[in-house]
């Protein structure tokens, strides 16, 4: 049985919302193995415990916590050959969802025996102020924008509810634009997601065709300043196919340079979280973590179109 830490964010959203939801997943975790609590005490605090636990000999890394917790999480990790077992705890658990792990912390703990082990890429970024891994997505322009507008109140209060209140707030206002450099295509854009997945804030499919078995980034880009240009955009994103639009642009991608225009400044959000301003390189690292992954996930990524195809 492998020695496990099992690792949580106290301040989660679906953590307060539910009174002794920890103790009854760290419950179905034991089952495992032996276990070791390490709850967080605080931000940026979940990456130094995992590297604690690792050089303790934990085998496990069990994260329940919303996609900031396990993204820290997975940066403590990263290079070693333990292995992340995520649990959805947060607000939109982007990684569970896209990986069918679920929002449900006691049926994905009751079901991690079922998972299989896979080694991924994972995405990563520096800026002035940000050197950091990420599982699930880097966004800049527009998106980050509105996760940085969130008020943490109403956040608290309505859950994912609050970023559809940022962002539709952005309608008839001027959007920063910046210099996107991807793989050597070059433009001007106002809004690009870096993605590692598919499902993006869990209402929504952006990046369509990755998958976390790809040795790449989705790179799904926006031009315009006029926030109604957005209009359609969105339209084109709800029907499944933004790369029809005029003005957006879908490929895969291994290294992202992004600049500001004239100065302003533009902000970047990594897994949503605020995560500073450009410039920015944002690559993907090969070979960088060992997950378990449900087989059903694995299945449907081994049929990525990034396997054969570069561009679409």
């Amino acid at each position: 049985m492998p020695a496990i830490a099992f690792i949580y964010n106290p301040r989660a959203g679906k953590l307060l919302r539910n009174p002794g939801l920890v103790e009854r997943t760290m419950e179905a975790v034991r089952s495992y193995g032996p276990v070791e609590v390490c709850p967080t005490t605080g931000p940026s605090t979940a990456g130094a415990l995992a590297r604690q636990q690792l050089e303790k000999g934990a085998e496990w890394i069990v994260v329940l916590g919303g996609d900031g917790t396990i993204n820290e999480v997975a940066n403590g990790m990263v290079g070693g050959q333990a292995t992340l077992v995520p649990l959805p705890g947060g607000t939109a658990n982007v990684l569970c969802v896209e990986t069918k792990i679920g929002t449900n912390p006691l049926k994905a703990a009751a079901a991690i025996g079922l998972r299989q082990a896979r080694r991924i890429a994972v995405g990563h970024i520096k800026n002035a102020t940000t050197d950091r891994h990420f599982l699930a997505m880097a966004g800049t322009g527009l998106d980050a924008t509105v996760v940085n507008a969130v008020n943490p109140a109403i956040k608290d209060k309505l859950g994912k509810l609050a970023y559809w209140v940022s962002g539709f707030g952005m309608f008839g206002k001027s959007l920063a634009q910046f210099h996107s450099d991807i793989d050597g295509f070059v433009s001007q854009r106002s809004f690009l997601l870096a993605s590692r997945v598919r499902n993006y804030g869990g209402d929504l499919e952006i990046a369509r065709n990755v998958s976390l078995l790809d040795d790449c980034l989705e790179a799904v880009s926006f031009a315009g300043s006029n926030s109604f240009r957005y209009m359609p955009y969105l339209l084109g994103v709800l029907v499944g196919r933004p790369d029809l639009c005029p003005g957006v642009d879908v490929r895969a991608a291994h290294v992202l340079e992004c600049t500001a225009v004239n100065g302003k400044p533009v902000p970047i959000q990594v897994d949503g979280e605020a995560a500073g301003f450009l410039p920015a390189r944002i690559a993907v690292v090969p070979d960088a973590l060992t997950i378990l992954l449900p087989r059903a996930y694995i299945e449907k990524a081994e049929r990525s179109p990034w396997k054969t195809s570069p561009t679409r």
